[in-house]
């Protein structure tokens, strides 16, 4: 059994790093390059983009030849119709950050494709049987409608909260690497115990990877549209389809959702689009007041790693605990960022 695992993620590692040079090849000549700018874009030359292409090609081909093939994920809690869902969307995905990264989309078009994505995830059979309430530990069952409505809004938003992320070289991948890391354990876990399930998210880990070196600080390639969108509708999938685990990927993604959650309030706010770029992430403020680009993205490494990893070792009640916790976390960064902020103002 581990050794499958093993084999998934090296082998996916693999192609993914190989890929990776192939499609920055070809994203450079055909000029779908990343141009620097003074906003949000800090890096010093174009820089191509693509490079979820790598990382869903690494998977599939994992996925399908190792794992489908191979008659790994032939039996077990994942129907052959929910895996051509999962590589149906991810194709979805990969086309429409094609085609984003060549033309520059407006917001109002660059959405039908994860929207697409999610639509064939729910129609694949992907569903929330039910929630369980940890105040009580009642168990509430849904209606196939409300469980639809449920997978759709998740994906959407776990999707759309990885897209808006991508603002620093490997914030976005490194993330996504431990989510998926996390989800392997818990996929393990007696009360999970989901091989099939592990061997997806170890495969998706290994090609996040094989892909982060070229990434980090300084990136040599980016996710793109494609990439950026993938990691959190991978993550999405995985969290439902490990036994609707959606508390423990909310503490994994936990920094990154509160962040977009206060970001798209404030545009709001101010009566600018929710998808517009600017620089009110947490990332860009770590900047602001001092940190470096990598010492910026480790840390948020440190701390999604902190609360994915206690995901494992607690139990519905001790989740929501910890998301209550999370949530003050934040609070206390945003207003330490803030004082440090105004501090620097003031001497300078």
């Amino acid at each position: 059994m581990r050794l499958i695992y093993f084999a998934s993620f090296t082998l996916a590692f693999v192609i993914s790093f190989v890929g990776t040079f192939i499609v920055s090849r070809i994203a450079v000549k055909r000029k779908i390059l990343d141009l620097p700018d003074d906003e949000r874009r800090f890096h010093k030359q174009a820089t191509p983009t693509l490079g979820g292409i790598a990382i869903f090609a690494s998977f599939f081909l994992v996925s399908f030849g190792l794992g489908l093939l191979g008659g790994y994920l032939l039996t077990g809690n994942i129907p052959i119709k929910v895996l051509l869902g999962i590589w149906i969307g991810g194709m979805i995905l990969m086309i429409g950050g094609y085609l984003d990264d060549r033309y520059r989309l407006p917001a109002k078009y660059s959405i039908i494709f994860p929207t697409m994505a999610s639509l064939v995830l729910v129609t694949s059979g992907v569903s929330a049987v039910s929630i369980h309430n940890p105040l009580n530990n009642s168990v509430i069952l849904l209606t196939p409608l409300i469980s639809g409505v449920i997978v759709f809004a998740w994906t959407m938003t776990m999707t759309y909260t990885t897209k808006l992320l991508d603002g620093m070289d490997g914030l976005v991948t490194g993330i996504s690497v431990i989510g998926a890391l996390v989800l392997f354990g818990l996929s393990l876990t007696p009360q999970v115990a989901q091989p099939q399930t592990a061997f997806l998210a170890i495969t998706f880990a290994g090609s996040l990877l094989g892909f982060l070196i070229l990434n980090f600080y300084p990136a040599k390639i980016y996710l793109g549209e494609g990439g950026s969108t993938l990691a959190g509708f991978m993550l999405a999938v995985l969290s439902i389809v490990s036994g609707g685990k959606i508390a423990t990927t909310l503490l994994i993604m936990g920094i990154p959702l509160l962040d977009m959650i206060w970001v798209v309030g404030l545009r709001l706010a101010r009566r600018q689009s929710p998808f517009g770029g600017d620089r009110k992430h947490l990332h860009f403020k770590l900047l602001e007041i001092g940190f470096s680009q990598p010492q910026a993205v480790i840390f948020l490494y440190v701390l999604t790693g902190i609360f994915g990893v206690s995901a494992l070792f607690l139990q519905s009640r001790g989740k929501l605990f910890a998301l209550v916790i999370l949530f003050l976390v934040m609070l206390a960064i945003f207003a330490s960022i803030f004082s440090a902020y105004k501090e620097k103002k003031n001497y300078e």
